[in-house]
């Protein structure tokens, strides 16, 4: 059984949904037409996220936007936001395209929302 590292702890990792590696790959080519379109900055893989910086602050929500592998910022890249970006990655392969449809569902307060707790609010910057 696979295992993942997360808040200190060795969890197994859920299996993924059907067809999500389909909707994963999709939500990344997407990601980087996006990405490619508007990045005006560097553009890096960072331990299996594509992150594209300069992106101007309408091409994205809050601090950035993970879309599959592709991490969409302006100038939110410290290593705790990318650890925290690197889990949305996770749950965009576990879940594909069912992924934005369960975050909403989950609500906007990213102090309640079961995906952004998961990914660490303080890495993500939502608490000190």
């Amino acid at each position: 059984m696979s295992e993942t590292h997360r808040d200190d702890a060795l969890e197994p990792t859920p299996r993924p949904w059907p067809f999500a590696r389909l909707g994963y790959l999709y939500a990344t080519a997407v990601g980087m037409l996006w990405g490619f379109v508007w990045s005006t900055g560097r553009v890096r893989r960072a331990e299996g996220l594509w992150v594209f910086t300069g992106m101007p602050k309408w091409t994205f929500g809050r601090g950035g936007s993970c879309v599959g592998a592709c991490y969409l910022t302006n100038t939110n890249v410290s290593e705790a936001v990318l650890r925290h970006e690197r889990v949305h990655r996770e749950q965009w392969r576990r879940y594909g395209l069912a992924l934005p449809i369960l975050y909403q569902l989950s609500g906007r307060n990213p102090l309640t929302n079961r995906f952004e707790i998961e990914a660490g609010l303080r890495d993500g910057g939502y608490i000190r």
